[in-house]
């Protein structure tokens, strides 16, 4: 049997059920009879656990239409695409002792769970990204994370140095499709913290090659609404933080503060380990979105409390057929 079909007949209780759920509720929102529209949201590492193996086949199918990330998932493709076999695999990670991990920062790797990201690349990427910087920040011509990577994509003699093929990257799909990406805090992230060294140190002339956030949040608020006026609009999420916060308000702040009359996300579901718990958002299950004027309150609306490594690729799968 195809993933699929293991999953409508293994998949049937609990946090199982309700994966297969929201998987077959994805695919009708985003069907043609539907017209439906699906941001997806990336918080975690999923790019350094190379979910661009069943993202960018999402993308590419028509079945996402806008991503929100993290500078670190936004990077992290990027360094995956070039220096993936530079990489170091620890398998025994949770037995590691202090003087493992400083022998492996020595060597130059910097750990995420069980792999390990030379620096190298790091310094690689920042060496192609610092004339770009420096000439918009010279220019006054503050741009989005996303548009300096989209043009590294365009870099031919970057090409020569990927070490996975183009197709296993979600970014490259993101370009090639034209779907737009938002990077908010972009600071929180490897190659954020270096642009605010140069600036530091003089190297690019002063902070607005990057837009800001609020410049971002605008950009977002124009794509929504546009796009809804067409087609009812969904929210993936993986995982929890500013990835999936700063999006979803978009329509609060579209309805609340501009006083527009624009419908609600009309698709909800979140993978996350975190629980409900006291105030913590990446654990509040979706009905109290409803109070912010976040959630239709009669669309689907699932929450997966799992491992989203395992559970976003069976649920992409499951949209694809395959």
């Amino acid at each position: 049997m195809n993933v699929t079909e293991l999953l409508e007949n293994h998949f049937r209780h609990f946090n199982a059920r309700e994966l297969v759920a929201a998987a077959k509720a994805y695919g009708e929102f985003v069907s043609a009879e539907n017209n439906g529209r699906m941001m997806v949201t990336l918080a975690g590492a999923m790019s350094t656990g190379e979910l661009g193996l069943s993202l960018a086949p999402m993308i590419r199918a028509g079945k996402i239409h806008a991503i929100t990330c993290t500078a670190a998932n936004l990077e992290e493709d990027m360094f995956n695409l070039v220096a993936h076999d530079e990489y170091q695999i620890v398998e025994n990670w949770r037995a590691l002792s202090t003087e493992d991990e400083v022998a492996l920062r020595d060597k130059g790797f910097n750990r995420v769970t069980d792999t390990c990201i030379p620096e190298t690349v790091m310094r690689h990427i920042e060496g192609r990204l610092t004339p770009m910087w420096q000439e918009a920040a010279k220019s006054n011509k503050g741009r989005m994370p996303v548009d300096f990577m989209f043009d590294l994509l365009d870099d031919k003699d970057l090409v020569q140095h990927y070490q996975v093929p183009r197709e296993h990257s979600w970014l490259a799909a993101a370009k090639d499709m034209d779907i737009p990406v938002f990077t908010p805090g972009f600071e929180d992230s490897t190659l954020g913290n270096i642009y605010a060294a140069r600036v530091i140190d003089g190297t690019v002339p002063n902070h607005t090659a990057i837009a800001t956030g609020t410049y971002q949040m605008q950009r977002l608020a124009q794509w929504y609404e546009e796009e809804s006026k067409e087609s009812p609009i969904g929210f993936f999420q993986i995982g929890g933080g500013i990835a999936g916060d700063f999006p979803i308000c978009v329509v609060p702040m579209l309805i609340q503060d501009l006083k527009k009359d624009i419908p609600l996300w009309s698709y909800f579901c979140q993978i996350s380990d975190a629980v409900t718990s006291f105030g913590g958002y990446s654990g509040a299950v979706p009905n109290e979105k409803i109070t912010w004027c976040k959630l239709e309150a009669e669309g689907p609306k699932f929450m997966i409390q799992s491992d989203a490594s395992i559970c976003a690729p069976l649920i992409f799968a499951h949209v694809l057929g395959w």
